[in-house]
């Protein structure tokens, strides 16, 4: 089967962060029917069966190359963005660039993989890298070098910004508006402090690394929620920020920065720089032709690191239409990175024993 009518199944599985992934899982089952394959289950928050997947010829769990993968999306408006469609050499549909593209050639290349090889399929990357982190924390498999997927219209990514994200809350107390000295404003306190993050955002454009666009930590206050009624002083203010840092730069820079509210940290993910003279960032120069780069959008290859792996992150697509209502893949990006994921795998195999 063609990667391109693989893809085309995929989209027609729902599978949303808030939904489970099982059926995207068992859909690859069937297709690698034969090989071993290891589950890792947990039950989200919300009550959601979820699996981690590690597909292999023998059943190890430790490998010199892994293909990674995660298998939610993010949410659509309507169904018809689940009815995949193709038309002049593009296939449209929700998770066609991010990330069932990959996932479609992976699956396509990876039955050419020999003993060495595996592929990793994860759940909630979308909303956290929640999966990838549960196969930290079981320490799950291991992989000396990864491949993992996202659209980077096949240019090899060696480096990657992290991705944090806290909820910040001021205090204050109610009074009567028309007795305001009764009270104090927890958005008056909120406004110091968005002030405060923006002199922040200033100060770290000073750590500086050129193979970002923009090449600093970036700082954003997304939303922001305070009072209950109009003609009430508010109690009580919260706001979720947002930062980016750097390769090299500690994750925990910002909340350490902040006064004058409560900072409850939700997520917390470091950047990645894959030495340019790893094998696998040489190995995916040589094959696509392209010098490797940097991205700017959070990924999974800081967990995979964390598992022993030198990552490169790389796939068909781009994300300027990933997230949208015309996320798209063209079919042609879809059968040169078949080639080039079995090249890859071809390059690995009976090299040297990992060591991991």
């Amino acid at each position: 089967m063609s990667a391109a009518q693989t893809l085309k199944d995929l989209i027609a599985i729902s599978s949303v962060s808030s939904e489970s992934n099982v059926p995207v899982v068992r859909y690859a089952q069937n297709v690698l029917r034969g090989w071993h394959f290891r589950e890792q289950e947990y039950v989200d928050e919300n009550g959601i069966v979820k699996l981690n997947c590690v597909f292999s010829r023998d059943g190890r769990r430790s490998f010199d190359l892994a293909l990674v993968c995660h298998t939610d999306t993010v949410p659509y408006e309507n169904a018809s963005q689940v009815q995949p469609e193709e038309r002049g050499g593009i296939v449209y549909g929700r998770g066609a660039c991010d990330v069932k593209g990959y996932l479609a050639c992976a699956l396509s290349a990876i039955a050419d993989a020999g003993d060495r090889a595996c592929l990793i399929l994860t759940a909630d990357e979308e909303i956290g890298c929640a999966g990838a982190r549960k196969l930290v924390d079981a320490d799950f498999v291991r992989a000396r070098y990864a491949i993992i997927g996202e659209p980077t219209s096949l240019q090899p990514v060696r480096a990657g910004k992290g991705y944090c994200l806290a909820e910040l809350q001021t205090h204050g107390r109610e009074a009567h508006s028309a007795f305001p000295e009764l009270g104090e404003s927890a958005i008056y306190r909120a406004a110091r402090v968005i002030e405060q993050v923006e002199r922040i955002g200033v100060e770290l454009r000073d750590d500086r690394d050129e193979a970002f666009d923009p090449p600093y930590t970036t700082v954003n206050i997304g939303t922001i929620h305070g009072g209950r009624a109009k003609n009430i002083v508010p109690g009580e203010c919260t706001m979720l920020l947002e930062w980016r840092p750097i390769p090299g730069q500690p994750p925990e820079r910002v909340p350490r920065m902040l006064t004058d509210c409560d900072v409850k940290v939700l997520r917390m993910q470091a950047g990645f720089a894959t030495p340019s003279s790893s094998r696998v960032v040489e190995v995916m120069q040589s094959i696509s032709g392209r010098a490797a780069g940097s991205v700017s959008f959070g990924t999974e290859a800081p967990w995979m690191g964390k598992l022993g792996a030198e990552v490169v992150v790389f796939g068909p697509g781009t994300m300027h239409v990933a997230h949208t209502r015309e996320e798209q893949v063209p079919v042609s990006e879809l059968e040169e990175c078949v080639g080039m994921l079995q090249r890859a795998m071809g390059e690995f195999r009976g090299g040297p024993k990992s060591s991991v």
